[in-house]
């Protein structure tokens, strides 16, 4: 099958380049966060930190002083309440056993980070794909809250 190491987390794929597919995908600095993060810069939203870890749920975005954090979650990975992605035909088990996890890991973030007084904006790969323009309104709308105090 193929010729790098396995780590034994996810079942033996059944195409080849399936799997070299997949094991290409980043955690951190995907595309959305990118044009996210290309748009707020773009638009004047300066001041925030990426991938912060002295909070819960290292959020993808975090502005420290306005406590506001801000995930890009994937659509397919995060399992997108509007595009409703479909789920792999193959292993669907793990696929998802995997998805279940993911989304109660992202709500025991978002819950933490809420528990210790920030505001949270979930942000979707295809909200940023169909309006980015919208989504940095979401930003400004919030950060705004914050500056009128």
């Amino acid at each position: 099958m193929s010729n790098y190491i396995r780590d034994g987390r996810s079942p033996l794929p059944e195409n080849e380049v399936t799997s070299k597919v997949m094991s290409k995908i980043k955690g951190k600095n995907t595309k959305p966060e990118l044009l996210m993060r290309k748009a707020m810069w773009n638009n004047g939203i300066r001041g925030y930190r990426i991938h912060w870890s002295k909070v819960p749920g290292r959020p993808d975005i975090a502005f420290p002083g306005k406590k506001i954090a801000i995930f890009v979650n994937g659509c397919f990975w995060h399992r997108c309440p509007n595009c409703n992605p479909p789920t792999p035909k193959t292993h669907t088990a793990f696929w998802e056993e995997k998805f279940s996890r993911n989304k109660e890991r992202d709500e025991k973030k978002i819950i933490s980070l809420q528990d210790h007084g920030w505001e949270v904006l979930v942000l979707w790969e295809c909200e940023i794909k169909e309006n980015i323009d919208q989504c940095i309104s979401k930003i400004h709308n919030i950060i705004g809250k914050y500056e009128s105090n």
